[in-house]
């Protein structure tokens, strides 16, 4: 079984504080054999990652967490820019159509752009897994709810820990039954469901500092686009 950390956040996501060379470093340092860097309609930092993991001794998965017009979609295995605002069932042919998989991250938390509200449950069911384990959740119960749903449904599951600081990269993480230790076999693995989910929640105080820090970055940023415009 590989170690995976399918959801983090570099500093060129809005909200996210650490160059990519502290995300794989971290990623490193805890055990982990692949890591994915999905910053927010962005890839341009994943795709570093992924070209740097080597020298890391880890695999690079590329990805980018989608905003569709229902919620958030994480795509991973592209290579390109996946548009932002479409209607979730086009974002995930998108996903697709690029050679990708699309993985429904904190499905049934509404604060953080879950797109259960949105779509049908056969919409959600539609995804290739769904994101069960979340660990910047203050509480379990989207977590739950998510498992629940995905048991339902005999869809994969994959654990993620959301990780917008390096600190918190391998909070949890998703098992991963693959042939080999590479991106394909990876994420093939995880459309088939060969998968565990492993983590611990990030501590209450983290995931406060993480939002802060996130809300800080933003506000800093919408005042850099005012300036120049």
């Amino acid at each position: 079984m590989l170690s995976v950390e399918l959801h983090s956040h570099s500093a060129l996501s809005h909200d996210g504080r650490d160059p990519v060379d502290l995300l794989l470093e971290q990623a490193a340092a805890v055990g982990l054999d692949a890591l994915a860097v999905t910053d927010h309609d962005e890839i341009d930092a994943s795709i570093e990652a992924a070209e740097k993991a080597p020298e890391y001794g880890i695999v690079g998965i590329v990805g980018m967490e989608v905003t569709s017009a229902a919620g958030h979609v994480l795509a991973f295995g592209i290579d390109e820019l996946v548009p932002s605002g479409l209607p979730f069932d086009e974002t995930l042919d998108r996903i697709r159509e690029a050679g990708g998989i699309a993985v429904v991250p904190h499905p049934f938390q509404k604060t953080r752009h879950g797109v259960a509200a949105h779509v049908s449950e056969d919409q959600l069911a539609s995804a290739d897994a769904i994101e069960v384990y979340n660990s910047r959740l203050f509480t379990g119960r989207a977590n739950r709810q998510a498992e629940t749903f995905a048991v339902r449904r005999n869809l994969p599951m994959t654990a993620g820990s959301d990780a917008h600081i390096s600190e918190m990269v391998g909070q949890a993480v998703t098992e991963v039954g693959a042939d080999e230790r590479s991106a394909d076999a990876i994420l093939e693995a995880v459309a088939d469901g060969r998968t565990s989910v492993v983590g611990k929640r990030t501590p209450w105080r983290v995931s406060l500092r993480q939002f802060a820090g996130g809300a800080k970055r933003r506000a800093l940023r919408t005042i850099g686009g005012l300036r120049r415009s």
